[in-house]
């Protein structure tokens, strides 16, 4: 009898490698023997490391006395869907990177660490029978505690996920200690078609109902909700959430930044009864596997998260909603560089589901898909309710007297607004106190030591930071250069235009939006409450305040510096000045007040901006586009760039020198494929190591493709590859 073949797996780690590695399965672990998507214990080198089984081949190229066994079968189910699998292999492929790093980077952390799926079970808080019984002024000395049990109070009981979006785990610890709640497990609960609706849907527009009359729920289709700021689009957003809620099937919903996840899961929770879950880089790791399993298990119908939770397992997906779909951030910048919008796109098809991609400031790309047909095109442009749109007004800062950033004129219109209990919005995109700190007397500017850039003064915490590697040291009070002590915090940032419009509106309440200020728990939600409690103030912004974000009672937004994106080295410079100039002047007007919208430039007589102001988002995005087919950019041809950084210059641009030398081999310069550098990088030195950039471009998509999945293999064996960090960027958003 001869003996029984040997069963061989083939296995992907977590390695910059870009090959896969193949094992035996022992006789002893025959029995469990793994399949594909499964993850297994197995020797790497000098260490063991958890790896996922990618295929059981029949055989394999190297000989079987070379094989390794595997140690363990972690898995006894594959952990992933097939579906999501494919499309895992598929982004790996795609974006050239090695399949095992792309498995493992977008994993929880503990199930990279070989953890076990956790038995699904729902943590709720309750109050006990002693806390029920608490007299109104029990707990008056500790508000904190107070606020956490009036909630508790006002429901029976609350998951310990959406207690600690708003309060403190010290609160919990110290009301449980105190015998007044309890935490109860409990398995989950079916979900009740009846009583699907905690409240019932709006009336929508005319618009809005042509919408949602277009979108079918069955089957794979691409819709680009194109809406004004105000439109509605969360409202159709939940009304196909329901179609879908009501066959059983789950919905995956995208937004862009953290920040947004607090007002969007309360839109949801307010209007559904049923489990929801968020993923985002701010949960524990404890709290992103269980809401992954329970999104997997089929617990969760509605999944709520950042660009990473694209690659979240669903048992029953029907509907993928990516909010914001312009927004940059969907785009990974560092290591497994994918775009979370375009593998929504390819994932919904897979899965032959429909995606709604939202936004008041549509992508070229995808306005281009809709002109091609690839997507239907909705659009809304009506603003919900009696809101009107936002009127524009242009101030020349060159006829304006300036103090700290805030025209004259700009400032009797806040004064004006305040005045009548209404509130302002300032947007400022520069986060700190001033963008440049120099020396009056000899010309000396404080720079970063491993960045080609100026350290950004933070009075606030006394510090100079580098906004691109976070170097930190203390401000300085004298001029290292000359000794001078007459030192100048040049420009401004939104922490000085908090102080200056503090002392101008002692009796306004003035609040700070930016990542500095909003770093502590809660704090996003305490603009929130002040915003939306109606009485008058004045919020001071970065970018975080322009998207998403809807405020009922601000009826005037200032732009105080318009003129940034005007001049930018990045081809997409114009195309973002537009989209953030409309997002943040959406912020405006969203009430039953008309809104105004001031903008502050050098420049008022430029085509650009006189465009947007004049004709919208529309047109102005219809002459980018034509622009862009003239100079064969994107989304018109194809780009794909060969990114390298070394501690020594030169030995980045000679591995760029190289790898364009092997890429020209395979496919010589052509019409259709064209290559530009090797190139510093715009900034070409960060975080101490200098960067540069080999650009390849062509008319179509699978020609670069197939040069890069060519050219990949043989630059890894190229001396100069072991000397620097190298990596791909296909349909690269930065230059």
């Amino acid at each position: 009898m001869a003996d029984p073949k040997p069963l061989i797996i083939r296995v992907a780690v977590p390695s910059p490698l870009r090959r896969t590695f193949d094992y035996l399965v022992p006789d002893s672990l025959a029995a469990s023997a793994p399949q594909r998507g499964c993850r297994v214990a197995v020797p790497f080198g000098k260490r063991e490391v958890i790896g996922l089984v990618i295929e059981c081949p029949q055989s394999s190229d190297f000989a079987l006395e070379k094989l390794k066994p595997i140690s363990a079968v972690i898995d006894p189910q594959p952990l992933l869907p097939e579906s999501l699998f494919k499309l895992f292999i598929w982004a790996a492929n795609y974006y050239q990177h090695p399949i095992g790093d792309a498995l493992f980077s977008t994993l929880p952390v503990l199930l990279r660490n070989g953890s076990e799926l956790p038995e699904i079970k729902i943590a709720n808080w309750r109050a006990t029978t002693l806390g029920k019984g608490l007299g109104p002024d029990s707990l008056k000395r500790s508000p904190r505690q107070k606020a956490l049990m009036d909630e508790l109070l006002e429901q029976p009981q609350i998951t310990q996920e959406q207690l600690l979006e708003t309060h403190s785990r010290a609160a919990l610890k110290q009301l449980r200690e105190k015998g007044l709640i309890e935490l109860v497990l409990q398995k989950p609960e079916p979900v009740d078609l009846d009583n699907l609706l905690k409240e019932q849907p709006l009336q929508l527009h005319q618009s809005q109902q042509k919408a949602m009359d277009a979108i079918e729920i069955h089957g794979f289709n691409s819709w680009l909700l194109d809406g004004i700021t105000g439109s509605g689009k969360t409202e159709i957003y939940l009304q196909a959430i329901e179609k879908i809620l009501r066959y059983g099937r789950q919905a995956l919903i995208l937004i862009p930044e953290i920040s947004l996840t607090p007002q969007t899961e309360k839109r949801f929770r307010d209007r559904f009864a049923v489990p929801l879950v968020t993923l985002h880089s701010g949960l524990t790791d404890k709290a992103r596997l269980d809401a992954w399993a329970r999104a997997k298990s089929g617990d969760a119908q509605i999944i709520l998260g950042t660009r990473s939770a694209i690659f979240t397992p669903l048992k029953d997906p029907g509907l993928i909603i990516l909010d914001e779909e312009h927004d940059q951030s969907y785009k990974q910048q560092e290591g497994f560089r994918y775009s979370a919008r375009d593998l929504a796109v390819i994932r919904a098809k897979q899965e032959n589901i429909p995606i709604i991609l939202g936004s008041a400031t549509p992508s070229l790309e995808s306005i281009n898909n809709c002109n091609k047909q690839r997507y239907q095109h909705l659009i809304l442009d009506t603003r919900a309710g009696n809101a009107s749109q936002p009127s524009w007004k242009v101030i020349d800062l060159k006829t304006e007297n300036v103090e700290c950033g805030i025209a004259s004129s700009t400032l009797i219109a806040i004064k004006e607004a305040v005045s009548k209990k209404q509130q302002v919005l300032v947007f400022l995109n520069r986060r700190g106190f001033a963008p440049t700190l120099l020396c009056h007397q000899c010309g000396w500017v404080a720079e970063c030591r491993s960045c080609d850039a100026r350290l950004t003064v933070h009075r606030g915490r006394g510090r100079l930071i580098c906004h691109h590697c976070n170097y930190q040291q203390r401000t300085v009070h004298q001029c290292p250069s000359c000794q001078s002590r007459e030192l100048i915090a040049a420009g401004e940032g939104t922490e000085r235009s908090e102080a200056w419009l503090q002392k101008a509106f002692p009796d306004i309440p003035v609040l700070r939006v930016d990542r500095d200020s909003t770093r502590n728990k809660g704090a996003m939600q305490k603009v929130f409450d002040t915003a939306n409690s109606g009485e008058p103030c004045i919020l001071v912004g970065t970018q975080m305040l322009a998207k998403g974000h809807h405020f009922a009672n601000i009826t005037l937004v200032v732009v105080l510096d318009a003129d940034s994106g005007l001049f930018s080295a990045d081809f997409r410079g114009h195309e973002r000045m537009g989209q953030l100039l409309v997002q943040v002047a959406g912020r405006s007007g969203r009430g039953a007040i008309a809104g105004k919208v001031l903008l502050q430039t050098h420049q008022p007589e430029h085509p650009l901006l006189q465009l947007l102001i004049d004709r919208g988002y529309s047109d102005y995005a219809k002459l980018l586009l034509d622009q862009r087919q003239l100079t064969q950019l994107p989304p018109f041809n194809q780009m794909a760039i060969i990114r390298a950084e070394s501690n020594n210059p030169n030995q980045a641009e000679m591995f760029l020198r190289a790898a364009r030398s092997l890429a020209e081999t395979i496919s010589p310069p052509s019409p259709s494929l064209g290559y530009l550098g090797p190139l510093p990088a715009l900034m070409e030195k960060r975080a101490g190591r200098f960067r540069f950039l080999l650009q390849l471009s062509g008319q179509r998509r699978r020609d670069i493709q197939q040069l890069l999945s060519t050219l990949c293999p043989q630059l890894e064996r190229i001396p100069e590859a072991r000397q620097v960090r190298w990596a791909i960027d296909v349909d690269p958003q930065e230059l």
